[in-house]
């Protein structure tokens, strides 16, 4: 099984590929080759910055949204977006201006309001609440950093909340699609059991 964590001038990407060989992983390609991808088993998209910064790195990366689509849509390959690689997902992101996404999730990625008891950027552990059944998410703690979130469009792809201020998506999935906003790479035993459920996991 072949593991593609992409390479696009992520800030987490180191981080998070010695969290998926801490899982066990070795058969991860970290890759900025699309044929790599478009050949994978398994893919992870990860993500850290500004949406617009991340959209344009992506785009810039020759053939490779291509062939992400290919190897999602075309062969059910399973995919996990971390922090902006979830957020990626979405329809539009509207930091520092309107760029759009995949379009993969519909939905749009939008500034988080701050208030008296939750200041922005939402930043340290809190609770991953599931909204519904799925083999890769329970209940727990996960680490958060992110001033951002992610409304979708149909309430049916989205996974799991947290609270800050009022629910905030923490969680997305659709098909073979899982993003999650929080950072398994930095969540300790219940961010590598989740990594490790996605290694296994046969949709």
């Amino acid at each position: 099984m072949t593991l593609a964590l992409i390479d696009y001038g992520a800030g987490n990407l180191r981080s998070v590929e010695n969290a998926l060989r801490a899982t066990g992983c070795t058969d991860l390609v970290v890759t900025a080759d699309a044929d790599v991808v478009a050949r994978a088993d398994r893919i992870v998209l990860p993500g850290v910055g500004a949406f617009g910064a991340c959209a344009r790195a992506l785009r810039a990366v020759d053939g490779m949204i291509p062939a992400m689509g290919d190897a999602v849509h075309g062969r059910g390959v399973p995919f996990l977006g971390v922090c902006v690689g979830m957020q990626l997902l979405a329809t539009r992101g509207e930091e520092y201006g309107v760029h759009a996404g995949l379009d993969w999730i519909g939905g749009t990625v939008a500034a988080m309001a701050p208030t008296p008891a939750a200041k922005v950027p939402h930043m340290g552990w809190n609770d991953v609440v599931p909204d519904r059944d799925h083999p890769l998410l329970i209940p727990g703690e996960a680490y958060f950093l992110h001033g951002y979130r992610f409304a979708v469009d149909d309430p049916a792809d989205r996974l799991a909340i947290t609270d800050h201020g009022g629910p905030v998506t923490a969680a997305v999935a659709r098909g073979t699609v899982i993003g999650v906003q929080f950072h398994p790479e930095k969540s300790q035993a219940y961010g590598l059991a989740f990594l490790s459920r996605f290694l296994e996991w046969r949709p």
